[in-house]
């Protein structure tokens, strides 16, 4: 058993960072899929795991409860991409954490609530694809369950 506590004092984010790396590539690896990481993360792309019909490639967001918006900078997420995915993992303390495999295509479509593009042209921000966790999006989100696309993947 491992800690619920995803506020325990000394939990820094880049812990809980390591932590749902791992826990998402063990969550990938118990449908049969093979992982691969690298030593240095300097494209945003955090593993490469290996399924039935090829390499899919994934960055991992961790938020805990009550964060409404997690960010990808647009130039390490490439939504034309359709081997990127995001896997996004929600933690709330007592419970097991909630995990979201979101394709990098979905970006494209445009017309999500859930799913957001910020250009911020003229200003200093860099462009980013954002993922907006308010509760009326909550609906949304559920489609893209980890079980639910691994599913839909493993059966085509």
């Amino acid at each position: 058993m491992y800690n619920l506590n995803w506020h325990r004092e000394g939990l820094s984010p880049q812990k809980l960072g390591t932590f749902c790396e791992y826990y998402a590539k063990m969550a990938l690896a118990s449908y049969g899929m093979s992982i691969y990481t690298s030593e240095v993360d300097d494209h945003g792309i955090d593993f490469v795991a290996e399924g039935k019909d090829g390499f899919l490639k994934f960055q991992v967001k961790s938020v805990r409860a009550n964060t409404n918006y997690v960010f990808m900078r647009e130039e390490y997420f490439n939504t034309d991409d359709l081997s990127l995915y995001l896997i996004l993992i929600i933690l709330k303390d007592g419970e097991h954490p909630d995990m979201y495999m979101i394709p990098a295509s979905a970006w494209n479509s445009r017309e999500s609530k859930l799913l957001v593009y910020h250009a911020y042209e003229g200003k200093k921000s860099t462009p980013e694809y954002g993922v907006n966790l308010s509760a009326r999006n909550q609906q949304e989100l559920e489609q893209y369950k980890l079980d639910k696309i691994l599913r839909r993947i493993f059966e085509d």
